[in-house]
């Protein structure tokens, strides 16, 4: 069993208020492949990985009475070396929640292992991660599984692609790593339907995950596991006892709560 690594985060934040958590950082939490428990550093061989983190920020009071804005709609990715760091301000992460998007739903079931830096701001978001687990949550995964399943074949050569990524593509005909995006996808959704959970960590199918990341299977294997586990996740969902659709003024209310008690522990911090 491969070793599960947890790289340091050893960036510079004072010139990045949004991950100083003296200052706007509500969360700052491991995602991607070392969230997933499959990161390899860039000495491993195989290793094609960056080190990816997601960011919730709530910047000063002058965003929301004011006419200032964050980013570009709530959003800042910032790039430094591997580090592919993905900022969202609090409004715009619980709206992207509400809409069951894969990447920041995750974030709601992270091992605790993985988290940089948190606020009781949000905790009081994992503690009502329930309101987020809806059907809805069915379009959104399937939907970016599908997008995996045909960068697979289409986008051979996409720019941000490193030497070792295209080298795998050349050897096997496809790529690999979106092969093992869409697998596991399909998986969690699985997981999420029948025992509402959404497994991130993936503690027991790691290696097989890796090995089809390292192109062990062939094209038309995966396509065709990918179409069956499709078939079982909107069968899962459609027996789901989950309600239809989020409830919007209860995700409101959490939202408006979530960002006053950051205000608040800032303010009793005597910050």
């Amino acid at each position: 069993m491969s070793k599960i690594i947890i790289p340091k985060f050893t960036l510079d934040t004072g010139e990045l208020p949004e991950l100083d958590p003296k200052r706007w950082c509500l969360a700052h939490i491991f995602r991607g492949s070392v969230a997933h428990g499959m990161y390899r550093p860039s000495d491993n061989p195989n290793s094609i990985d960056d080190i990816d983190t997601i960011a919730i920020c709530v910047p000063d009071i002058g965003y929301y009475l004011g006419l200032k804005e964050y980013g570009s709609r709530g959003t800042r990715e910032i790039k430094r070396n591997e580090w592919d760091i993905v900022v969202y301000e609090a409004q715009k992460m619980i709206s992207l929640l509400r809409a069951g998007n894969p990447n920041v739903l995750s974030v709601l079931w992270t091992d605790p292992k993985y988290w940089i830096s948190i606020s009781k701001a949000f905790e009081l978001l994992v503690a009502h991660r329930d309101l987020f687990m809806t059907k809805q949550v069915y379009s959104a995964f399937a939907g970016y599984a599908s997008q995996q399943l045909y960068k697979m074949e289409h986008q051979s050569y996409e720019g941000y692609m490193g030497e070792k990524r295209r080298a795998l593509v050349d050897k096997h005909g496809y790529d690999t790593k979106n092969a093992a995006h869409c697998i596991r996808l399909l998986r969690m959704a699985l997981t999420f339907f029948v025992f509402e959970f959404l497994p991130v960590e993936r503690t027991w199918d790691r290696e097989e995950l890796l090995a089809i990341k390292d192109g062990a299977l062939p094209l038309v294997e995966i396509k065709l596991y990918a179409e069956s586990l499709f078939k079982e996740v909107k069968y899962a969902c459609e027996k789901s006892n989950m309600p239809e659709y989020p409830d919007r003024e209860a995700i409101n209310v959490l939202c408006v709560n979530v960002v006053l008690e950051f205000y608040k522990e800032r303010r009793d911090a005597g910050e």
